[in-house]
């Protein structure tokens, strides 16, 4: 059987042995199934044996997550039959245009896993974090601020919509871009900034996961040695530390093609990288 997973069902997940010594979810499950999240749970005789869900954002994206099989079930395939119901979920709503899922390069079972639900590698990223931005600058002229909406939307259009580029979103949240991933708030929100030749430009979103994030949107594969980039991406790190008070880091999503162009001594932790699977409806 499977069905939605609702608060009340907590202490049932907290009997399923993931294997994960203190898993996360147990501390925000009553978060992923409230709002826009969804979780669903597959039963065999009334126990609970896998977990998997979804995330909505901005109406027409939904981003499955929470995979979990308890370990004494492993190896029946119940994971892949437990998604493909929470796909056809996420699809029933009328709004959704997108599913997808964000996995580890290294996470090849679950790599194994979303090709044969349909959904195809879109893109490859890594999660680039540094507290050192100034180890990158080069005595360039600070970028300048862009505050009208039209032109900032001009350059998403041009840099990601109009070839469906993907965009981070947020910290491990990438997506194909269309202009429904951009609402009037976040594009106010967004601080966007371009060099004095009008060539290159990024966005930058204040995030909280774990820890705080200065997280950056570039599309070019030219980033360490763009004049004034890192001199003006220092001064929002350095401005956002300030005012969180706690730990803060640059996140900047880099393909592979932007991380081989990475000078040997960046100050980028590089992790494995996240490969975006998706499919349109």
């Amino acid at each position: 059987m499977i069905r939605q997973l609702h608060a009340e069902d907590r202490s049932v997940f907290a009997r399923m042995h993931t294997g994960i010594e203190d898993d996360y979810i147990l501390h925000i499950f009553d978060r992923l199934v409230t709002g826009n999240s969804y979780l669903y749970g597959l039963f065999i005789d009334e126990q609970l044996v896998t977990i998997g869900g979804f995330t909505i954002f901005q109406n027409t994206y939904a981003m499955l997550g929470r995979l979990r099989t308890d370990t004494r079930y492993r190896g029946q395939n119940l994971s892949t039959k437990l998604m493909e119901t929470v796909i056809d979920k996420a699809f029933s709503i009328p709004e959704i245009q997108w599913v997808g899922a964000n996995t580890q390069e290294h996470n090849t079972s679950a790599r194994r896993v979303l090709t044969k639900l349909g959904l195809m590698p879109t893109a490859t990223l890594h999660g680039a974090t540094t507290q050192h931005p100034e180890r990158l600058t080069n005595r360039g002229e600070r970028w300048s601020e862009i505050t009208d909406k039209t032109e900032k939307l001009r350059w998403l259009e041009k840099a990601y919509t109009s070839s469906g580029n993907v965009f981070p979103y947020e910290c491990y949240y990438p997506f194909p871009a269309t202009p429904s991933l951009f609402s009037e708030d976040d594009v106010a929100n967004w601080r966007f900034f371009q060099n004095s030749t009008e060539d290159r430009f990024f966005v930058a979103k204040k995030d909280q996961k774990k820890y705080h994030y200065v997280h950056l949107a570039y599309p070019w594969p030219d980033a360490a040695c763009q004049p004034g980039l890192w001199e003006t991406v220092t001064t929002l790190f350095e401005e956002q530390t300030k005012e969180t008070g706690d730990l803060t880091y640059v996140w900047l999503d880099l393909t592979k093609e932007m991380a081989n162009a990475l000078p040997s001594d960046h100050p980028f932790d590089l992790p494995s990288p996240w490969i975006l699977h998706g499919t349109y409806r």
